[in-house]
């Protein structure tokens, strides 16, 4: 049986959605201009643009590199920043303090430039990067702003023309907000909470998230809690607050028990959000409570960590919420925007939320009701026994579309290019517990001298906060992944935590940055929206000439591994962009849609960090994407056809 929360009638919530202005369709993909971080307000990451087609796509040149080498002390040599394009102006974050810079689009020229002292508030802040972007709202009568959340969780609201704060909105143009956030006992809000990715704004409504350090080693069980906010666009007054961890006597409260949710913190949203103005939902994808391997501080099913929460965006209030995995301690936790998409099944049109997880499943929801599209079952699952750690007896597992990577771990999941590498990495294996997907962490000095368990994917996916991309006119979907494993071993907190075990050590390679698992080690995969069936698989770049060198065998024994890294994905109305990722090469594929085959190759000057996004500039069409040359700071470059 699915667990589903009660559903508000959709005529509830009409009425709200009545004040948001009509900007854009939810997935309609981006025209002209690129507003919204993820293109369109259903993050479809899709373009309608059509002047780069299969044609001409091999002919694309550098128009021009704009560097973050001067912003900051350490400009940081990855940035995972996606430019806005809105009335012929570029609008990206940049360095370590998260300047906002705005850039002519036609020469990469800087227009202006805003950041922040921040002081000793961004010495210890969470994912101190430049961030992911930025964000805008309009009046439509020419108050335009640039909204940005800084590393020591500020929101600023700029004059988008000037680059100048608002002196209307906040305190002079900024927003603490450390401000009416809720607080633990004995925690500071400062070095506990910050952001990564930008807020989305919907009508008159900025909705702000937030992100904290990386909980496998977290000093203690308690922590700030990771609510989300509503604020007034026009002035910062706090609208709203939805407590992503209730208070005893709210809905969700008994999920957690031996009153755990008075003390636990996380179960943030720092993935993007998505949002449908017509219907005046917002979507939230959230990530697990504290600690990430270890739950025996908090039992229960604790929402409403790792969830898919749907909220009026007006109030705030819940209107559905789907819980994706009971008791989160594997930090499967929901990484990206969820996908708003209409698409007809079965012959009746559907408007669906598609949200892709870390565990490699793609839950497909009514986005209005929140059902199941198709069939989600709850499937018993092993149990841990792990002293004091509490397992829920099921989670929920989609019937369609089948998982896009490989789960659970199994001898069959073994590298098996020569039978004395089969037997090597199955050496590496058998220190480890492994078994199908849910199998829990496990101690790092086990009764049974095993050092923890193998999980595949990696607590870090699978899927990950680049997301994917839906082509809007064909349904398909188009999903970046890496099949690796992460070794889930406990060890005692000791002096470092108050918890009981927090995660410890273990791994294993071949060689030096070859997996044991068998290739491909990262692919882009296709699902029919439509059908819930896939439509292909293909390995994101080439095998890497180091494998063969280093397992000192010969290139013919390796099937096309790809690179253990997630494509970065721009979809058009006729192409597939696809750079390799953070862990790829300087490489930028261009991939027929229908198929996976590669039309053209383009040679970067650096890595793909940032999501590519394009838009027409003077009758031009542009890619632009952020880029990590080797050995550089970040850069952003723009691809144009020659003229």
């Amino acid at each position: 049986m699915v667990r589903l929360s009660s559903v508000r009638p959709a005529s509830l919530l009409l009425t709200a959605a009545l004040v948001l202005p009509a900007q854009a369709g939810a997935q309609q993909g981006a025209g002209n201009e690129w507003r919204v971080y993820g293109g369109d307000p259903g993050h479809t990451h899709f373009s309608t643009l059509d002047q780069i087609n299969a044609s001409n796509a091999g002919t694309l040149e550098v128009a021009w590199r704009w560097s973050a080498q001067n912003f900051g002390p350490n400009p940081r040599t990855q940035s995972q920043t996606t430019p806005l394009y809105i009335d012929g102006i570029l609008y990206a974050t940049a360095g370590i303090r998260r300047s906002v810079v705005a850039i002519d689009p036609s020469n990469g020229e800087t227009l202006w430039m805003w950041r922040m002292d921040e002081g000793d508030r961004i010495e210890d802040a969470p994912r101190l990067n430049p961030g992911r972007g930025v964000a805008y709202w309009s009046d439509g009568r020419g108050d335009d702003r640039i909204l940005v959340i800084t590393p020591g969780y500020n929101l600023a609201a700029l004059d988008a023309h000037t680059g100048v704060p608002v002196p209307g909105f906040g305190n002079n143009g900024v927003l603490d907000l450390n401000e009416n956030h809720r607080t633990r006992p004995g925690i500071s809000l400062v070095g506990t909470i910050g952001a990564s990715s930008p807020p989305a704004v919907i009508g008159d409504v900025i909705v702000v998230g937030s992100a904290h350090h990386v909980g496998m080693r977290p000093p203690s069980m308690t922590n700030t809690p990771g609510d989300v906010r509503g604020f007034d666009a026009r002035t910062g007054r706090i609208l709203w607050t939805f407590k992503t961890i209730p208070e005893p006597s709210e809905f969700g409260a008994d999920t957690w028990l031996e009153d755990s949710n008075s003390f636990t913190g996380n179960a943030a949203v720092w993935a993007q959000i998505s949002w449908d103005a017509q219907r005046g939902i917002v979507y939230l994808p959230g990530e697990a409570a504290t600690g990430d391997y270890y739950g025996g501080h908090r039992p229960g099913n604790n929402l409403f960590s790792t969830t898919l929460i749907a909220l009026n965006a007006r109030t705030g209030e819940r209107v559905w919420h789907f819980q994706t995995i009971h008791h989160d301690i594997w930090d499967w936790d929901l990484p990206t925007a969820p996908i708003l998409a209409d698409v007809t099944i079965e012959g009746r049109p559907r408007q669906i939320v598609a949200q892709i997880t870390k565990q490699g499943f793609v839950f497909v929801l009514d986005r209005v009701t929140g059902q199941p599209v198709w069939p989600i079952e709850e499937r018993p699952v092993p149990q841990s026994d792990v002293p004091g750690e509490w397992t829920s007896p099921t989670q929920p597992f989609p019937t369609k579309p089948a998982p896009f990577e490989r789960q659970g771990f199994s001898e069959a999941d073994l590298a098996n290019y020569t039978p004395e590498i089969f037997e090597r990495a199955k050496t590496i294996a058998s220190a480890y517990r492994w078994g199908p997907i849910y199998t829990p962490p496990s101690l790092a000095a086990a009764p049974d001298s095993t050092r923890g368990t193998i999980t595949l994917p990696a607590s870090t996916g699978g899927a990950n906060w680049e997301g994917g991309s839906l082509d809007a006119e064909t349904g398909m979907l188009y999903v970046p992944s890496v099949t690796a494993l992460s070794y889930l071993a406990l060890v005692d907190g000791g002096e470092q935590s108050d918890m009981r075990y927090i995660a410890g050590g273990g791994r294993g390679q071949l060689a030096q940055g070859v997996s044991i698992v068998r290739p491909p080690w990262g692919r882009i995969t296709a699902i029919d929206l439509k059908t819930g069936e896939h439509a292909w698989m293909v390995p994101n770049g080439d095998t890497p000439s180091y494998v063969a060198e280093r397992l000192q065998i010969d290139p013919s024994l390796i099937p096309p591994t790809g690179v253990q890294s997630r494509a970065s994905l721009l979809t058009t109305r006729t192409l597939l962009f696809a750079g390799e990722g953070m862990n790829g090469g300087p490489n930028l594929w261009i991939l027929d849609k229908a198929t996976g085959a590669r039309v053209a190759r383009l040679d970067l000057p650096g890595t793909t960090v940032g999501k590519p996004m394009t838009f027409m500039h003077d009758g031009k069409q542009y890619v632009v994407m952020s880029v990590s040359p080797a050995g550089g700071s970040a850069e952003l470059v723009a691809l144009t056809l020659p003229n």
